[in-house]
């Protein structure tokens, strides 16, 4: 069974969606640090600890840039590699974060990574369901 067009144009736009999502919270996490984290409403740790967010922020913004690539391009199987390879590190950053906030350790708004990279997770699932027609 092939995969229909208008599910590979939801795949694009939600590569898009994504990727513009992760590569400006990334890009500010990298840039501006402790504007970003107030920006998402969530404490600011002090000046020598910021220097771990900018580097977390690299990682974020890398994953973003991963979507932007294949939306940007024309391969189903890419746009397909890069929903499947990005499930694991939304799941562990999201349970990470569920988990802080239980704790008590993180405040309640990082549930709002917990609820993004949640539902991005589904989403990525959802298109990836079906038989695209692409060997991998």
């Amino acid at each position: 069974m092939m995969v229909s067009t208008q599910t590979v144009k939801r795949s694009r736009l939600l590569a898009l969606l994504a990727g513009l999502m992760d590569f400006a919270t990334g890009l500010g996490l990298c840039v501006a640090p402790a504007l970003t984290l107030r920006l998402m409403q969530v404490a600011v740790p002090g000046e020598e600890a910021l220097a771990y967010v900018r580097f977390v922020g690299v990682f974020v913004g890398g994953v973003g840039f991963s979507y932007l690539g294949v939306w940007w391009g024309k391969s189903a199987a890419d746009l397909r590699a890069v929903f499947r390879f990005t499930i694991p590190f939304r799941l562990a950053a999201g349970t990470f974060c569920a988990v802080a906030v239980a704790v008590g350790e993180w405040s309640p708004m990082w549930l709002s990574v917990t609820v993004a990279d949640g539902g991005l997770m589904a989403l990525q699932t959802w298109l990836l369901r079906g038989d695209w027609g692409i060997k991998s």
